[in-house]
């Protein structure tokens, strides 16, 4: 293992306009993360809702922070060198090396800056994703620790090998793999990766109490708030529209005349996903489900994520279709059949919809190779990240323990963790997951 310089993909400088159109786009993205937010809230349970909304902020905080301690610098935000293996006549760039504390940050390109900015971002989704499939359960100790290891160790390597010259964006120059793996609005890095952690987080923790009584039966614990989850929907469509359409200029250095493609291909993903979820809900209990509905909305956000900007319009409303009819059934199978408890659907939702959307970027892709480079990229995340965020996952429960204990999630994570509730004047709690 040596230290080489890192590969960054080649690009031209940013003209003024490009970089202030940019920068527009990325101080949107927060709009994402508060929709996803509102989301998960709503669809917990009303006694934690406060804790919930909490820890979506606290851990937006301390990822931020993380990252700049060390996370970037891993990552390779900023270029420098990096750590590789060299085999087969080839360079393969496994992690980052960049100045530590963004020193240099204020010297760097404003494309290097813009992209550093859009990791910010991106690291905060990521680390938000478990923290919604362990809602109703989770300690916020437990959950600011895993988002502090997830930016610390598990997205940098992710955003390294992906889009900061790692091993897996230089297929295209080694192997002649179309351009090498593609994840402009991070369906991988951020969507594949989150969800992967949440799947490790409910194999650690366990399911709510009361949630699976018997073996092979599931207790149902709707949300509190339909009204929270499909406003938070709309949120959403903002943050991504602007999230896909950056990522588009910094990752794929699409032209600004091809930027309302892009758009167009998000929103029509979100809706082509949205009526197969409500067509699939309709026929299967005789009504569409609103929360599952939100959730198919949300996957063909994820979806495009990965090929908003590189498919055309009649593709993206197929690929978004896809996600919206997998969505339900996704759900319905890991709960019903492996008895996975995850109130937000995260593991659905971002994990199985972005690893479909980058299998869609290469299915739809003229270059020779792309769909190799993709499927390569996804095995990737899937044998290496999976294994690793369990790992590390397991480790940290044994020094903060991510589940509450059995009164307190009898009481509500609000009253336990917080003090108080987020509705104290109306909100009367019965114990329906205890009788």
């Amino acid at each position: 293992m040596n230290a080489v310089p890192s590969i960054v993909p080649a690009a031209q400088a940013m003209s003024d306009p490009v970089i202030a159109l940019t920068l527009a786009l990325l101080l949107l993205c927060p709009l994402a993360l508060g929709g996803i937010a509102l989301i998960n809230t709503g669809l917990g349970r009303s006694r934690s809702a406060a804790q919930a909304l909490l820890g979506n902020l606290a851990i937006f905080a301390i990822t931020a922070i993380v990252f700049v301690f060390v996370g970037a610098s891993l990552a390779g935000a900023l270029g420098g060198n990096s750590l590789a293996l060299h085999a087969a006549g080839k360079s393969w760039s496994i992690l980052g090396w960049s100045p530590v504390l963004l020193r240099g940050l204020a010297a760097a390109a404003p494309q290097t800056q813009l992209a550093l900015l859009f990791q910010f971002f991106a690291v905060a989704m990521a680390a938000v994703l478990p923290w919604g499939s362990g809602s109703d359960r989770w300690r916020l100790a437990g959950g600011l620790a895993a988002a502090a290891l997830i930016a610390a160790i598990l997205f940098p390597l992710a955003a390294h090998w992906i889009w900061n010259g790692g091993w897996l964006a230089a297929l295209g120059a080694n192997f002649s793999l179309g351009s090498g793996f593609l994840d402009p609005g991070g369906a991988g890095a951020v969507h594949l990766l989150g969800g992967l952690c949440a799947l490790a987080l409910v194999w650690i923790a366990g399911p709510r109490r009361g949630k699976f009584p018997r073996e092979g039966l599931s207790t149902a614990m709707p949300g509190h708030s339909a009204a929270y989850v499909l406003f938070g929907c709309f949120v959403a469509l903002v943050g991504w529209l602007a999230w896909n359409l950056a990522g588009a200029i910094l990752w794929l250095h699409t032209p600004l005349a091809a930027l309302p493609v892009t758009a167009i291909n998000t929103l029509l993903s979100a809706s082509g996903a949205l009526v197969a979820t409500l067509s699939v809900t309709r026929f299967r209990f005789g009504k569409p489900d609103a929360s599952l509905c939100a959730n198919g909305w949300l996957a063909g956000l994820v979806a495009s994520s990965a090929c908003a900007a590189m498919v055309s319009p009649a593709a993206s409303l197929f690929i978004g279709g896809v996600a919206g009819i997998a969505t339900p059934l996704l759900v319905e199978l890991l709960e019903l059949a492996l008895s996975i408890d995850d109130p937000s659907g995260a593991i659905t939702v971002h994990g199985a919809a972005g690893l479909w959307g980058l299998v869609a970027a290469g299915l739809f892709s003229s270059a020779p190779g792309q769909l190799i480079a993709q499927l390569v990229g996804i095995a990737a995340l899937l044998g290496f990240m999976l294994p690793l965020a369990y790992l590390l996952l397991a480790l940290l429960n044994r020094l903060v323990p991510f589940r509450v204990d059995p009164d307190g999630e009898r009481i509500g994570m609000d009253l336990h963790e917080l003090g108080g509730g987020a509705y104290p004047e109306f909100v009367i709690h019965r114990d329906e997951s205890y009788r």
